[in-house]
C-alpha cells in the first residue's frame, strides 16, 4: 500500500529548519520505505525531515527512523531507513 492522507503523518517536532513526524500503519518498513511511499505528502515533507514510523511484521509491531532524502519540489519522496 501507499500512504493515504486519511491515516496522516504527524508532526511532533521542529528545529533547525527540519521537522521530526510520527507515522503509524500496518504495512511493513520495505514498504514504508519503499520510493514514492510518502508522494501525497510531498507538499508537508522536505529533504532531510525525520519520520519515525510504526509498521508491521507478520502482524508484530516494528519502530523504524527514516530520514526524507528527497522531497523539496520532487515528484517522488524518497526515505531511508535510518533505524
Amino acid at each position: 500500500m501507499a500512504y493515504e492522507t486519511s491515516n496522516p503523518i504527524k508532526k511532533i517536532a521542529e528545529a533547525g529548519g527540519n521537522s521530526v513526524f510520527f507515522y503509524t500503519d500496518g504495512d511493513a518498513i520495505a514498504a514504508i520505505a519503499g520510493s514514492g511511499y510518502f508522494n501525497s505528502a510531498t507538499d508537508e515533507l522536505k529533504e532531510n525531515d525525520v519520520i519515525i514510523c510504526v509498521g508491521s511484521n507478520g502482524g508484530t509491531q516494528t519502530v523504524d527512523i527514516c530520514v526524507v532524502s528527497s522531497a523539496t519540489g520532487a515528484a517522488t519522496v524518497t526515505v531511508v531507513n535510518g533505524s
